[in-house]
């Protein structure tokens, strides 16, 4: 079979498996989890035999006409280069994870075939945009895993924490959609062809008219997307999802399309300094912000949100300084181990059987009753620090070393401010990182909460696959410094290699942030010992399944009733923030910020629009309907029935009609 044939079948898979999904899930039930899990792992099967035969060769295209626009056509194209194929494989590893995973985590879920189904639609979209080699037809993907995510995020309808997440998701990202879409035409026209291969001969011939323009349209979508400030603040909240679909959001698709699609396009972005600036801008305000955040909230699964974001911003900062190769290289790191860390906070979930352990500070006696998610979590939270010899350390280490010759001004078409921006940023945010990692670790597994009931071992496909993902974790940077240059074609051989100044600084500030955590802790122990936190009341056997996770994540609020209440529990984070614990743990009050700028102004402007509706436009319907009622009415009453009283009118009217013929005369 040829390789454009092999990868067609990539993505087609998992989309036969979704659409089989969901036509058998009721007929035939017995059906669903192997369709659920087969067609990613023949996907992943696949995927990586093109990427062994595909390997640092030269890039493959393929292209079949859909429509002939009669401007610009719209192809059916793959493109198949290094870039492209070590993601889908990153793709298709972490969506068999996690299908695997959830037959164990959702055993019991009523609505489980209609969730692996969107698995793998979602699945298969994210592989649609790393392949194709036409704008047109990414675009496509792009908005398939938005619908995908709002009804995943929404999986727990039945609580309202869930139905706001998942609709919130969906119209940040849409917000962000809009001027990408525009962004996307807009190329398309300056460049003659959807084509991505055309887009970027188009670039670097300089035939783009109106690059600075098409680069900050398209950068309003990545910012949807890839979770990046401003448009960030619906990845927290969509931890109301099964945590299963957070691990394969924030590790290998969603928020990785926008990275991947910058990736793709850095030529365009690379013509407009200005665009540079505002993604350094965006990126380092992302690293902080999120770092900060992270280090105040209490819920297991936001701090790995505000991870996630940060994260991104190291890689959308390896971007603005035009290094698309340590973007990527730490694209593939983050997945393998933002995967581990995700589906391991679910096995200390599916542990406790209650809905209140996802608040770190109610968790007791956990590290020696799951040591398995204790050993693998810990690996994934050393390689988030960025500690040698993990992947995270050389992947994060190739986008310091990125921004630390930017700012130097050795990179062509990069200020050097735009450097220096990226690199300050970079480092700040490894100190948080270091903290936020190491208070998890401590509160998760060491942590001074009651001792919740012990549900026995966990199954075994949970546990089996956070080993399978501590493997690239553990052994993936290494190896992968030294390859990755011939896999993404014209790098120098030591392009993503560690050196001395960056590295130093990097890990040292790092393990700054390790250390500062671990003091507060062991600072904040004699007041969480004054002020001990009631027990954890194990879940009531009849409790409604598919409630206890999305019921988890109200959990902050129900148990202290505000932050305020938290930080009296001797939290670690709130030590270290002091001042800032408040305005942290509620993400700077963005939501709140964004709700006067645009949710009232639009709120009154519906009001206005309904009374304006009900009132003025209302009014003038009902006046046009009733002038024809009142002619209506009066015609009616001549209609008597009374044949004497027509004849009467017709003599009357002959009568009138003589004599007005008589006076003309």
């Amino acid at each position: 079979m040829t390789l454009t044939a092999l990868a067609a079948l990539v993505p087609l898979l998992p989309f036969l498996g979704a659409a089989a999904g969901l036509l058998l899930g009721r007929t035939a039930p017995g059906f669903v989890r192997p369709l659920a899990v087969l067609p990613n792992a023949a996907s992943l099967v696949l995927a990586s035999i093109v990427a062994a035969r595909q390997g640092t060769g030269a890039p493959t295209d393929a292209a079949h006409r859909l429509a002939a626009t009669g401007s610009v056509p719209i192809d059916l194209a793959l493109h198949l280069d290094g870039f492209s194929v070590l993601i889908a494989v990153l793709v298709g590893l972490v969506a068999t994870c996690v299908q695997v995973y959830s037959l164990s985590y959702l055993r019991d879920d009523p609505r489980y075939p209609s969730y692996a189904a969107l698995v793998s639609l979602f699945t298969a979209a994210m592989l649609l945009v790393v392949y194709t080699g036409d704008l047109m037809v990414l675009l496509v993907g792009w908005e398939v895993m938005g619908i995908c995510s709002y009804f995943l995020v929404g999986h727990y309808w039945e609580s309202e924490t869930a139905r706001s997440a998942s609709l919130k998701a969906f119209l940040v990202t849409k917000l962000g959609d809009v001027p990408f879409l525009i962004g996307v035409f807009a190329l398309a026209a300056d460049a003659g062809t959807f084509r991505i291969n055309g887009i970027l001969a188009a670039a670097a011939e300089g035939r783009l008219h109106h690059p600075t323009v098409i680069a900050l349209l398209l950068l309003a979508g990545v910012a949807g997307k890839s979770a990046q400030f401003p448009l960030h603040t619906w990845l927290p909240d969509a931890m109301a999802g099964p945590t299963p679909v957070s691990a394969l959001i924030h590790a290998a698709t969603m928020v990785a399309a926008g990275i991947y699609l910058v990736a793709r396009l850095l030529p365009v972005f690379t013509a407009s300094t200005a665009a540079l600036a505002v993604l350094a801008a965006m990126a380092a305000v992302t690293m902080i912000g999120s770092g900060l955040a992270a280090l105040a909230q209490d819920d297991i699964k936001r701090v790995l949100a505000y991870s996630t974001i940060g994260q991104l911003g190291y890689m959308a900062g390896a971007l603005a300084v035009a290094d698309r190769n340590a973007a990527v290289f730490h694209l593939l790191s983050h997945g393998a181990f933002k995967a581990l860390l995700f589906l391991g906070a679910g096995v200390v979930i599916h542990a406790s059987g209650t809905n209140s352990l996802t608040a770190m500070s109610r968790m007791g006696g956990m590290g020696r009753r799951i040591p398995d998610a204790l050993w693998t979590m810990g690996l994934g939270l050393a390689a988030l620090a960025a500690l040698p010899p993990l992947s995270g350390f050389f992947s994060k280490e190739s986008v310091l070393r990125a921004a630390e010759h930017a700012s130097a001004g050795h990179t062509a078409h990069v200020p050097a401010a735009v450097g220096w921006t990226v690199l300050v940023a970079g480092l700040a945010a490894a100190v948080l990182t270091g903290a936020y990692a190491t208070r998890l670790f401590l509160l998760a597994f060491r942590g001074s909460g009651p001792e919740v009931p012990d549900h026995g071992r966990q199954p075994a496909a949970m546990t089996t696959v956070l080993w399978v993902l501590a493997v690239p974790t553990v052994g993936f940077g290494g190896l992968a410094y030294r390859r990755l240059p011939d896999w993404f074609g014209g790098a120098a051989p030591s392009s993503l290699g560690p050196v001395l100044v960056t590295s130093v600084l990097g890990t040292g500030l790092a393990v700054v942030g390790v250390l500062a955590a671990y003091g507060a802790w062991q600072g904040a122990a004699a007041i969480r010992a004054a002020n001990p936190i009631g027990a954890v009341v194990a879940e009531p056997a009849d409790a409604e399944p598919a409630l206890v996770e999305a019921e988890a994540i109200a959990v902050h609020e129900e148990v202290y009733g505000d932050v305020a209440a938290a930080e009296d529990r001797g939290d670690p984070g709130r030590l270290l923030l002091g001042p800032l614990h408040r305005p942290a743990a509620h993400g700077f009050h963005l939501d709140a910020v964004y709700t006067t700028l645009f949710v009232r102004p639009v709120l009154a402007a519906a009001s206005l629009v309904r009374f304006l509706d009900s009132q003025v436009v209302e009014t003038y319907v009902r006046g046009a309907g009733g002038t024809p009622k009142l002619l209506g009415a009066a015609v009616r009453k001549a209609q008597t029935g009374n044949v004497q009283t027509y004849l009467g009118a017709l003599l009357a009217g002959a009568v009138v009609l003589a004599v007005l013929v008589a006076v003309g005369a």
